[in-house]
């Protein structure tokens, strides 16, 4: 953090105070609904729906929540790779990203986990007896362990793919500082992250596709910023009563989530936790299932799905205590 920023703040603190902003409420009171392009929320708020594979006989579903400034379209890679293997993938757009409404506002911690909730509960009513799985990248993995540690997800198993849990008590105390400080002086002040040199994969050609889409936000409200800090803080706390069976998975060269966070992650969870299995990719990035080496991911959510406790094809699963992790954790 360089000089720049502490002038931010103090021209912020002279500028007076406000409040962070969360999209409105609609004020409807209905039913929530499962259409066939979108999901209707009790709200009436729309989340816009995509699928692939066989969605009416699978031999199993997944439910996939994409992460933040992303939309569902982030699962247009894994999705029909998993039709492949006889699994149908259902993934929405989150409350404020993608097509939804107040797109760029955040949604609020609580209705991103009962959106979960629901469309969980829809899928069950609508494919009862085919097991359901749940699968968050980045944002949506910590929209997951927040639920989970709520209550009952009513999913037959969880996979976190570089979850975010990058929450305040990993943070260095000045970003922490100055992130509160803005979200309550000039919430919506927009940052665009150019010039931080950070990289989320290494598959540029993905990048570029990325970056020219439209549906992907570009600049990022500080109140939003905010707001999924504190969905973090709730995912980090709520690590600790993570279920099983659970697959966690995690590349090295990982540069939007810092190993010390995901390390605090691995420190929550209990050792002595049923199935909770652990992949490091030594030449995984964050955006993991879409990296040059995306298909030894893939393969792996595959097998995990086939067989919870059946052998991983890329042979990169760790264990806690194992002295690999522990160059990562150390």
């Amino acid at each position: 953090m360089g000089h720049p920023i502490i002038y931010l703040v103090i021209a912020a603190l002279m500028a007076g105070c406000a409040s962070p902003r969360l999209q409105e409420s609609a004020g409807v009171l209905g039913h929530a609904r499962l259409g066939v392009e979108e999901a209707i929320m009790a709200d009436g708020y729309r989340l816009p729906l995509r699928r692939w594979g066989d969605t009416e006989r699978p031999r199993a579903l997944v439910l996939a929540l994409h992460g933040f400034n992303d939309y569902g379209n982030a699962f247009a890679t894994l999705g029909p790779y998993l039709a492949t293997q006889g699994i149908g993938t259902f993934a929405y757009d989150q409350r404020g990203f993608g097509s939804t409404a107040q797109r760029g506002l955040w949604g609020g911690e609580q209705r991103l986990i009962a959106d979960l909730e629901t469309l969980t509960r829809l899928l069950r009513k609508r494919h009862p007896g085919i097991p359901l799985y749940l699968l968050g990248e980045s944002m949506g993995g910590a929209v997951i362990i927040a639920a989970a540690a709520q209550a009952d997800t009513g999913a037959d198993g969880i996979i976190l793919v570089a979850p975010a849990i990058w929450s305040r008590d990993t943070m260095n105390p000045l970003q922490s500082w100055v992130l509160e400080v803005a979200a309550h002086t000039l919430p919506a002040l927009v940052l665009t992250g150019r010039g931080l040199n950070i990289r989320p994969s290494d598959n540029r050609d993905m990048l570029r596709a990325y970056g020219a889409d439209p549906l992907v936000i570009k600049e990022t409200r500080v109140d939003a910023l905010w707001g999924v800090t504190n969905l973090m803080d709730l995912a980090l706390t709520g690590a600790e009563r993570l279920p099983g069976p659970t697959l966690v998975l995690y590349g090295e060269h990982d540069e939007i989530i810092p190993d010390d966070a995901f390390c605090a992650l691995l420190d929550r969870i209990p050792a002595q936790r049923w199935g909770i299995r652990l992949v490091l990719y030594r030449k995984g990035w964050h955006m993991l299932t879409r990296d040059l080496q995306g298909k030894r991911v893939m393969a792996d959510i595959a097998a995990w799905l086939r067989k919870q406790d059946g052998q991983l094809p890329s042979g990169e699963e760790v264990r806690i205590g194992s002295r690999r992790l522990g160059h990562l954790c150390p």
